[in-house]
């Protein structure tokens, strides 16, 4: 089988992007270069920042037609992200709420991709 281990955001300027997510990843970035920054994360993924004036073949999108997905334990956990990413400055897409899988929020980063936080229903 074959798994991806990186996600690869373009984004408008890699820099100021990786200020945001080092904060809400909790996270150093481990490479770095004028058009790309990377982090790692726990579960041995990758998350990359490349400036989208610079993405080979040219990132042609226009905002986000997927999400970066987070599970966390419980609901007073997405109640407390949800507080945090909002006075971090994020765009909320959408408030803590239930839907059929869970307890969820949505947010937007400055780019426009969106990042969901979730506590699953069992």
């Amino acid at each position: 089988m074959l798994t991806p281990t990186y996600t690869i955001l373009y984004v408008n300027d890699p820099h100021a992007s990786a200020r945001l997510y080092g904060k809400l990843l909790d996270a150093q970035h481990v490479e770095s270069s004028p058009t790309f920054v990377l982090f790692p994360l726990e579960n041995g993924r990758m998350l990359g920042l490349w400036a989208k004036s610079d993405a080979v073949p040219a990132a042609d999108f226009h905002g986000s037609g997927s999400e970066l997905a987070f599970r966390v334990a419980d609901d007073a956990k997405v109640d407390a992200l949800h507080g945090q990413w909002r006075d971090a400055g994020l765009r909320i897409l959408q408030a803590p709420t239930k839907v059929d899988f869970g307890y969820t929020f949505t947010a937007a980063d400055p780019d426009g991709h969106r990042l969901r936080v979730f506590a699953r229903t069992e």
